[in-house]
């Protein structure tokens, strides 16, 4: 009788060893994947008026919407952040039906990602150092306030001279325009895309946009090119990566994923 109940207490204690040892074995692989888990900084406009107009703008809907959800399909964590932090203003044009798509009707229905996006991190507390890469959604407002930020402008040399990839697509190639890395233009040289002037003047906004985005990557230096309006266009030049409008935002995303799997 003595030497069943050793038996088990000894098979009762060998199992809880095993148990715990188990968990912590699971624990340990969970901390793994997190810490391997790529994380990618997107960065969204926090300018609502579209120039001297009445007209509001902000960012363009699938422009965000495609990239995450390309991003996050593939386990990459993203995090939002825009100059003033709190909820960024979306180009409401972005939101018509005749702009939707399916990335932007899961966009609609995404309460988890819609709570997210109304709590933006504060760009000027933001860490290179967290973060694998950084994209920036487009909608005119980048040419407004991320063009001329200047944590904009540090955050992007950082990442730039921290070997780590940086996006950009249709407006928000932008924010490129006055970034330097050891006194030369960071598009010098480079080739880039990004919404061309046939666009603007299509949808009529040269006049009203402060700047014209393919003028100013030239003007920088830049190799710009451009497919035909309205359709998928991406320029990959070492870590620089860029698009030319809206329809373009899912292969830009397709192109930073390859270079995070690198």
């Amino acid at each position: 009788m003595k030497k069943i109940i050793a038996a088990s207490i000894l098979m009762v204690t060998l199992g809880c060893k095993e148990n715990k040892e188990s968990k912590e074995q699971k624990q340990e692989e969970q901390t793994i994947k997190q810490e391997s888990m790529k994380k990618v900084l997107f960065v969204v406009t926090s300018h609502d008026k579209l120039g001297e107009t009445e007209e509001k703008t902000g960012f363009w809907i699938e422009e965000f919407a495609a990239p995450y959800y390309e991003l996050v399909d593939q386990g990459i964590e993203v995090t939002i952040a825009s100059p003033l932090g709190g909820q960024p203003p979306i180009d409401p044009r972005s939101a018509d039906p005749s702009s939707a798509t399916e990335d932007t009707k899961r966009f609609d229905k995404d309460k988890i990602l819609q709570e997210k996006l109304a709590n933006t991190a504060k760009l000027v507390d933001i860490n290179q150092t967290d973060y694998d890469a950084v994209f920036y959604p487009g909608g005119h407002g980048p040419l407004w306030d991320l063009a001329s930020s200047e944590t904009s402008k540090d955050l992007i040399t950082s990442f730039y001279t921290n070997n780590k990839p940086i996006a950009f697509v249709c407006h928000a190639p932008a924010v490129l325009k006055d970034v330097k890395v050891n006194g030369e233009f960071l598009v010098k040289g480079k080739k880039v895309t990004g919404f061309s002037n046939a666009e603007e003047e299509a949808i009529g906004l040269t006049k009203i946009v402060p700047f014209l985005l393919e003028d100013a990557l030239q003007i920088n230096g830049a190799e710009y090119s451009k497919g035909e309006n309205w359709t998928p266009y991406a320029v990959e030049d070492g870590l620089l990566i860029t698009g030319q409008n809206p329809a373009s935002s899912k292969l830009v995303a397709q192109k930073l994923i390859q270079q995070l799997k690198k």
